[in-house]
């Protein structure tokens, strides 16, 4: 019997493989060597770390505990430091550059094409087909030799074999149980990869999508020939002759034909006025019919419940206007004509100046609800308005580009017969005011307009067109003239509202953008020179300022004098407040916090102790300081909080009425309870007076009860 090697035989593919008994021993011996040699490598190792020490480098930084243990966090963005932020397209709609928001912030540092396919695309699919076929073919050669080797392994004799310890064949790499067990092995790539996840920041994606309207065109196809030019020649000749009798016999008949054609003119032009006042007083019958249950409130509706209210009332709502052109735009002006007292003017327009365009002028009467009397559109935002006192029919407009017009209602046509120009000393900045002043020596009508630009400045309407006179400029310290001379300040103070007084022509207070009241004279006699040192002076120095209150922590929104006092104004902010002064006293005379922004004020006329203010939170506050000096007789919501701005208010000359326009273009008419406009009761036997005097008594003796602190000379 041959003796076996001491290693282990294999046998070929598909064979059993065999191991000798002398393989145990060997495998003992050697396990027990490694565990000796791994015992003294250990020592060694000890002795190792032991004679190591950790040097420090001596560049190294020194860092406390809280130091180390503060946590450092770093955001990696997706950003392309390098990408340009200034890249502009031309905008066809816009017709100009406009900067291009969305830019591309991907880099590309490297590009390298791999053989990676995706498992479920079709052609990995292919690829699994084109393996399958050839690992089929393998088994089938493997299966054939393995037929060939067992018949040669059988043939040997089994007592050779001895205590050889036979392997399974679940243990066998290539056997059939391992074949069913084993999964089919991931499709990788020549390296060695590992799979990696990071979340990054993508860039929205955004669509935009520009439509424009494509030039018209138009197909023209012609030949030009000898014999055609000379046909057109023709013609054009023929025309010209025509022309030339027609007007012989126009000429020759000229008298005759005056006579009968401006008969016909005549007529049609009256029934056309005929028509449009028969229509327009059917469009109010209409109107009055549809509205009749607010027709009869305004005429005999009074509240009843006011005499369990003793010091308070209440507002009825009437009518509300609005035009659907003016929607989207303020109600930045309103003005009553004293003339036709059911006539009143809109200025739309907005306060914001990112959101500027067109404005409208627009004339309502309370006769008609449902649509304008008259309507101006306006190439720029209308800021304020005036009606002349005696001549109803001139409107004085002041606009946001800094131009200010004259419109005359009784002129055909939607232009202004007089307009400020560059040439003619319109304001730079938005004009905030403009009022009417008595005609001059001359009779030529003129009004005041103060803007943004600090110049408080005269216009005047000689012939056609609009003579302008500086009268002042604002500053934080005082006035400057403008004379031929006058320094240009640069520390501008910007107007904001102006008023004058009623009796007296020349006396006008300021209000601006800083909080400030300046009392000014508007006589024009002398020119002035600046004193040092003087806050006040007299008419001589015309373009000074008289006195100079601190009144309010921001803009002045309004100034009014009272109607019948002449000492008493009243004013109000956007700081929440309205002070009522005494212009002789530098401080206020009452103080009202209405919790809100005010946005304007306005004096009754049939009262001096009553004025009325609206807030941005969309309440109406109305005032009786002869019944309540402390607080409101009447606070009223009238439009949605969050939604609607109150911007306006104003009486009614002869009627207890009062309209309040809001920022969405709406203009609303209240009528006020009794006791809102309470009179004083008369005692037995006894008559009532009236006129004036008893008003500036009512005021007298309200001043009267408080304290009166150092006045001021004037």
């Amino acid at each position: 019997m041959p003796v076996p090697n001491n290693n282990a035989a294999f046998t070929r593919k598909g064979s059993n493989v065999q191991k000798l008994p002398g393989t145990k021993s060997t495998k003992r011996a050697s396990k027990k060597k490694d565990e000796e040699d791994a015992t003294e490598t250990g020592n060694g190792w000890e002795e190792w770390t032991q004679g190591k020490a950790l040097v420090r480098p001596a560049d190294q930084l020194e860092l406390t505990e809280a130091e180390l243990k503060e946590d450092i966090t770093r955001i990696l963005t997706a950003d392309n430091p390098h990408a340009p932020q200034n890249i502009v397209r031309y905008s066809f709609k816009k017709r100009s550059y406009k900067p291009i928001s969305a830019v591309d912030q991907m880099a590309v540092h490297f590009v390298l094409e791999g053989s990676l396919v995706h498992q479920d695309s079709e052609e990995a699919r292919k690829l699994r087909v084109k393996e399958g076929l050839a690992h089929e073919t393998a088994t089938v050669d493997t299966k054939a030799e393995s037929e060939e080797e067992k018949t040669e392994t059988l043939v040997q004799p089994l007592a050779d074999r001895g205590e050889v310890e036979e392997i399974g064949d679940e243990d066998r790499p290539d056997s059939a149980a391992s074949r069913i067990n084993k999964k089919e092995p991931k499709v990788t790539n020549q390296f060695n990869f590992s799979d990696r996840a990071s979340q990054t920041l993508n860039n929205p994606m955004r669509e935009r999508i520009s439509q424009t309207e494509p030039p018209p065109q138009s197909t023209f196809s012609a030949s030009a020939n000898q014999w055609e030019i000379y046909d057109a020649y023709l013609q054009e000749l023929q025309k010209q002759e025509k022309n030339k009798e027609k007007q012989k016999a126009t000429t020759s008949n000229k008298d005759n034909g005056k006579s009968k054609k401006v008969m016909p003119m005549e007529t049609q032009s009256d029934d056309i006025i005929r028509w449009t006042k028969a229509s327009k007083i059917l469009e109010r019958t209409i109107s009055q019919n549809t509205f009749d249950d607010i027709a009869q409130d305004f005429k005999y509706f009074e509240d009843a419940s006011d005499e369990f209210r003793e010091q308070e009332g209440t507002l009825l709502p009437l009518w509300t206007f609005w035009y659907d052109k003016a929607k989207r735009l303020s109600v930045t002006a309103l003005c009553w004509n004293n003339t036709h007292q059911d006539l009143f003017a809109v200025g739309f327009g907005s306060y914001d100046f990112s959101k500027q365009g067109c404005g409208m002028l627009v004339f309502y009467s309370l006769k008609n609800c449902t649509f304008p009397e008259c309507i101006y559109p306006t190439s720029s935002g209308v800021m304020c308005l005036d009606i002349h006192v005696q001549h109803s029919h001139l409107v004085a407009v002041g606009f946001y580009d800094g131009c200010v017009a004259v419109y005359n209602l009784k002129e055909k046509g939607q232009e202004p017969v007089y307009k400020s120009t560059a040439k003619t000393g319109e304001h730079t900045d938005p004009v905030w005011q403009v009022r009417w002043q008595n005609d001059d020596m001359d009779n030529n009508h003129n009004f005041y307009s103060v803007s943004s630009d600090s110049r408080v400045v005269s216009w005047t309407l000689v012939k056609n067109e609009l003579v302008f006179t500086d009268i002042i400029r604002l500053t934080l310290n005082g006035a400057v003239s403008e004379g031929p001379e006058g320094a240009q300040p640069y520390n501008i103070a910007s107007g904001t509202c102006f008023d004058f007084h009623k009796q007296i022509d020349y006396l006008f207070l300021v209000g601006t953008e800083e909080g400030k009241i300046h009392k000014g004279s508007g006589s024009q006699t002398v020119r002035w020179a600046p004193l040092a040192g003087e806050d006040q002076c007299s008419k001589t120095y015309s373009s000074q300022f008289l006195e100079t209150y601190d009144a309010h922590s921001m803009a002045v929104d309004a100034v009014k004098w009272n109607q019948f006092h002449p000492k008493v104004f009243i004013s109000c902010s956007s700081d929440w407040t309205v002070k009522i002064w005494n212009h002789t006293i530098n401080t206020p005379v009452f103080i009202f916090d209405l919790h809100a922004a005010v946005g304007s004020v306005s004096w009754s006329p049939y009262s001096s102790t009553v004025f009325a203010a609206v807030t941005t939170d969309g309440t109406v506050h109305i005032f009786d300081l002869n019944i309540n000096k402390y607080e409101a007789i009447c606070q009223q919501p009238v439009v949605a909080k969050n939604k609607t701005k109150l911007t306006h208010i104003e009486f009614n000359p002869i009627y207890p009425v009062v309209i309040v326009g809001d920022d969405r273009g709406y203009v609303t008419s209240f009528k006020l309870s009794p006791n809102l406009r309470k009179k004083p009761k008369a005692k037995k036997g006894q008559e009532l007076p009236k006129g004036p005097e008893v008003e500036v008594a009512k005021m007298e003796k309200l001043l009267s009860l408080l304290r009166e602190p150092e006045q001021s000379s004037v």
